[in-house]
This record gives C-alpha cells, sequence and structure tokens, in this order.
C-alpha cells in the first residue's frame, strides 16, 4: 500500500513527466480503493492533471489537490488522510492541515411566539462545548417558500406575514393646493399677510402654495380560475390587504366572469372577508376566458373612470382558454388609460421561465412591470412595484 518518495524520484527519472503523474495517480487511486474509499476513473484522471499543473515538491499543494478530487463526504476525510501520509510519507511538519475538531449541530428553530429568557439560558446551559447550535428562523424559511409547496400550517403562518404588509399605491397631483414647506410655488398671499402681523405689517416670512398629492387609484384584477388554485388564496389575502388599508382601491375577480369583490373585502376581519368573496365568486377554480373579462371590465368600470389614470395590478398567470387577439386588443385599450400596469405573475420565478403561454406572450407588450408573485418575499416586492409611479413604454 506504500509506495515511497524516492520511488516517485526514479519513476520522474526514467518516464516522460506527464507519464510520471499519471503513474503517481493511479497508484494513489488504488490505494484509496484498497482503504474503502470510491474513486471513480474520471478522478484519477482530473488528479494526474493537477498533479501535472502542481507537481510533488509541494506536500501542501499534492495533499489538497488530491483531497479536492478524491474526498466527496465528510467521513471520507480521515482515510484520505491516513493513505496520503502512508503513501507520500516524509511530508514536513506542520504540512498536513490540522484535524477538525468533530462537533454534533443541533438545530435550533426560532418560536415564531416567542420563548422566555429562563427557557433559552437552560438550553445553552445543557448544551457542551462541543455542540454547535444552528439557528434559522422560520418566518425567513417560509417568506421565500413556494405557495404552491404550502401546507395548511404554512398557509396560517403566511397570513400573519402578509397581515403586515402595506400596499402604498404612487401619489399623483391633484387639483388641490397645499401649503408648500419650501419658498416655492404659487405665493399665498392671505398667510403673508396673517405672518406678517407679527412683524408690524412687513411681509418678512413669505408663504407658498404648491399642488397637493393624492394616492393614485389602485385596481386589482385577480385570476382565479383553476390553474391559479394554488396561488389564488394568498393572492385574495393579499387583495384583501390593499382595500382595507386604503381608499380609491378596487378588487375585481377574472374567471369565466367579471365579479367586483371591492365591498365584500372590505371588511377588516380577513376571515369574513375572505368568506364574503367566496360566496361573491361563483366561477372561483374554474376556467378563464382573460379576453371577455377584461373586455367586459374596460366596457362597464375601466375606460369609463376607474382605470383612467390609476395603477392596474393583474394577478394571473397567463393562461387562457379565449382568442389571444382579443386579449391582446383589451390589454392595449387598458394600458392606454392607466397610468401604469402591472402582471403578478407567480410562475415568473420557474428556473428557465419563458412567457409561452398564449394568453402571456399576448398580453406582455402592452405591460410597465412584469414581476414574480409565487411567495411572500415576491408579494413585498409587488408592492414596491406598485409604489413606484414611473411609466413605462410598452414591451417590445
Amino acid at each position: 500500500m506504500a509506495t515511497r518518495p524516492d520511488h516517485h524520484a526514479d519513476v520522474r527519472d526514467h518516464l516522460p513527466i506527464d507519464e510520471a503523474f499519471e503513474r503517481v495517480a493511479v497508484a494513489f487511486a488504488r490505494s484509496l480503493r484498497s482503504a474503502g474509499l470510491v474513486v471513480p476513473v474520471d478522478a484519477t484522471v482530473t488528479f494526474a492533471d493537477a498533479l501535472s499543473r502542481v507537481g510533488l515538491s509541494s506536500p501542501s499543494a499534492t495533499f489538497w489537490a488530491g483531497r479536492a478530487v478524491f474526498v466527496r463526504r465528510p467521513e471520507d476525510i480521515a482515510i484520505y488522510r491516513a493513505v496520503f501520509g502512508a503513501f507520500f510519507g516524509g511530508l514536513a511538519a506542520g504540512m498536513m492541515p490540522a484535524v477538525a475538531v468533530a462537533r454534533t449541530a443541533v438545530l435550533d428553530v426560532d418560536d415564531t411566539n416567542g420563548d422566555d429568557d429562563e427557557r433559552s439560558h437552560q438550553r445553552d446551559d445543557d448544551r457542551h462545548d462541543d455542540v454547535q447550535a444552528v439557528r434559522f428562523s422560520r418566518h425567513e424559511v417560509l417568506r421565500a417558500r413556494d405557495f404552491a409547496e404550502y401546507d395548511a400550517n404554512d398557509r396560517a403562518d403566511a397570513a400573519r406575514l402578509l397581515r403586515a404588509l402595506r400596499v402604498d399605491p404612487p401619489q399623483r397631483p391633484s387639483r388641490r393646493r397645499a401649503t408648500s414647506p419650501r419658498h416655492r410655488g404659487r405665493p399665498d398671499l392671505r398667510a403673508s399677510v396673517a405672518r406678517s402681523l407679527r412683524t408690524d405689517g412687513e411681509i418678512i416670512d413669505r408663504r407658498y402654495r404648491r399642488r397637493a398629492q393624492r394616492p393614485r387609484r389602485l385596481v386589482l384584477l385577480l385570476d382565479v380560475s383553476g390553474s391559479m388554485e394554488a396561488y389564488a388564496r394568498e393572492f385574495l389575502r393579499f387583495v384583501h390587504i390593499a382595500v382595507i388599508g386604503r381608499r380609491s382601491v378596487e378588487a375585481f375577480a377574472l374567471g369565466t366572469r367579471l365579479t367586483r369583490m371591492t365591498r365584500d373585502l372590505a371588511n377588516r376581519d380577513p376571515d369574513a372577508a375572505l368568506a364574503a368573496a367566496a360566496v361573491r365568486v361563483v366561477d372561483w377554480s374554474g376556467g378563464t376566458r382573460l379576453g371577455d373579462t377584461l373586455a367586459a371590465f374596460n366596457a362597464e368600470w375601466g375606460v369609463r373612470g376607474i382605470a383612467r389614470g390609476a395603477t392596474v395590478v393583474v394577478l394571473s398567470d397567463g393562461w387562457d382558454r379565449g382568442n389571444p387577439e382579443r386579449l391582446a386588443c383589451e390589454m392595449e385599450r387598458l394600458h392606454r388609460v392607466a397610468h401604469r400596469v402591472v402582471w403578478v405573475n407567480p410562475l415568473k420565478a420557474s428556473p428557465g421561465y419563458v412567457p409561452l403561454a398564449q394568453g402571456m406572450a399576448a398580453a406582455l407588450p402592452f405591460i410597465d412591470e412584469f414581476v414574480e408573485g409565487h411567495s411572500v418575499a415576491a408579494l413585498e416586492r409587488v408592492v414596491t412595484a406598485i409604489a413606484r409611479d414611473d411609466k413605462g413604454t410598452p414591451r417590445a
């Protein structure tokens, strides 16, 4: 099993340099296999190539080159060290890395309800020096988890996380005027004269007025078709938070028909609001005709005033059984009257996602911002997208 270094020197003296490294690599791999390590043939070839680059003059470089190639599991480290020492032998003191101290990893999950200090200190006292505690927050894991992977407990915890969101629509100039905090805008004669009474009628502190700001109207269109079943429940909670958080927020369900949910979701009790919305939407988890329902929205509500100058948010995966040309036509009408159109698609987070669904492909040219919506963290980014006020150009 052990071949001395002088034997390697003889091999290098009589063989071409590449072949010498190959023989050393093959012999070392054979020794590792005899000791119980699984050594594929390609690992031997890789180690021979590594030896041709680092050579055999540096024990440390040789050691780490072999470890990078042959060690695949933590339990293989001790075997590799023993075989390396016996095979190559005569390593300079201190060149071999120190043996790592074995530690036991203990998973410590943060309690969402909070632990008292006494229990926390008790857990710390029970741990020995060789025990490594690893902490993670369940909420952090839950924030990044896809809604489609939720169980009943996850949905209850996610509901608490979603209630902490605050959906703030962007501001727009109002027709009314308000006092300007800076010396700019239209002069406010009444306020300036009133302030001059403190200085014997001399107008020193001039006051100004500017256009006041008010929130833009926010319109949320939620796809409740069967393909959205894994995400519609959390999306509905998100819509409810938006409705109760601000005025001038309208909510509609898109399925086989258009359903207005604003009044049903105005109840601050989330369970009562969601139950009322579920009763109102009779085509929940049914088919979807985005073109037809958008046409109904544009005709009854959108073009007539609700969507004009508003931020419109469509929460849908883009799957549509209707005519894609009609969907494109209605999206163009909506984009023409709305200030911004944001499309939230839970499938966008999938690796390699391409909007190939005919509905999504038809709508994409008339969207100002296309965002993910598969998790709590993604919905937090949706809140940021809603708050932006920049009017994007239609997508090509």
